[in-house]
């Protein structure tokens, strides 16, 4: 087939399913394009050690599901390392679902929101009522959690009473999601010593998510994008006020961090 047809046949594809318009828009190769035209950027972020990051010691993470869409234990460990390492932490958080991640931190944090679309916006987009129910399953029982509804597009981030230690942005990780997240993250609330953590930089560790990274890029003042980095063993990218010492991620290489993991299973909690 030449290329003439093969175009013909796309548009018509296109025209009959307009959401595969979001493949095309969404590819990886594209990104991946995108991220070394105007970034010069051809394998990801420079890579930290969290211990490098944050010394302070937690050896519990809980909640935990192993379920898909969540963090990996390493996301969750890295949150709460972060947040301890500010007295009284104030955390937000952009994308609830169940509230494994809000739920981990406010147990180290004094204070914590968790911005969520409301359900009646869930169900415009045809999310699944099963789905619905999943939202804030963890972290609806925290009195140090308050949930907000609302959808970050539009959401009027300015009007939020204070400036918070610890930003962590796990909403919809489209492009334009991502990058309206991080320009509002950072023009609303921030101060200066504020550390920003994104979910699903990566697919895993060592494999770049090329929208994601270029959104986090777009929406990041030019001037701090030398102080975000991937932390190691993560899926997580951070921006820190501080200079890190830094790496390359090669996969034929042994890692630099050791984990020691240690699982318990029990029933799932009822919670009223």
């Amino acid at each position: 087939m030449n290329k003439l047809k093969k175009a013909f046949k796309a548009i018509f594809a296109i025209l009959k399913q307009p959401s595969l318009l979001n493949k095309i828009i969404d590819s990886p190769d594209l990104w991946a394009d995108y991220l070394a035209k105007n970034y010069n950027i051809t394998n990801g972020l420079r890579t930290v050690n969290i211990n490098n990051l944050f010394p302070e010691t937690t050896k519990a993470i809980s909640p935990y599901t192993f379920s898909d869409g969540g963090s990996l234990p390493t996301d969750l460990l890295l949150l709460k390392k972060a947040a301890m390492s500010f007295p009284h932490c104030k955390y937000f958080e952009i994308g609830t679902w169940r509230g494994e991640s809000v739920a981990n931190v406010a147990q180290v944090a004094s204070q914590c929101y968790t911005l969520n679309m409301s359900d009646e916006q869930m169900r415009a987009i045809n999310l699944p009522e099963d789905h619905i129910k999943q939202i804030g399953y963890f972290s609806k029982h925290y009195k140090n959690i308050k949930h907000l509804k609302g959808n970050s597009l539009d959401y009027d981030f300015s009007a939020l009473p204070l400036k918070f230690d610890l930003v962590f942005i796990d909403g919809n990780h489209h492009h334009e999601f991502v990058a309206n997240d991080t320009k509002k993250v950072f023009e609303h609330l921030l101060h200066e010593n504020s550390i920003v953590v994104w979910h699903d930089y990566a697919y895993h560790p060592e494999l770049v998510r090329s929208p994601v990274l270029a959104g986090i890029l777009d929406g990041t003042p030019k001037d701090l994008h030398k102080n975000i980095y991937h932390v190691e063993g993560t899926k997580s990218a951070i921006y820190i006020n501080k200079n890190i010492a830094s790496f390359t991620i090669n996969k034929l290489k042994l890692p630099n961090t050791l984990y020691t993991v240690s699982v318990e299973s029990e029933a799932m909690p009822k919670f009223s």
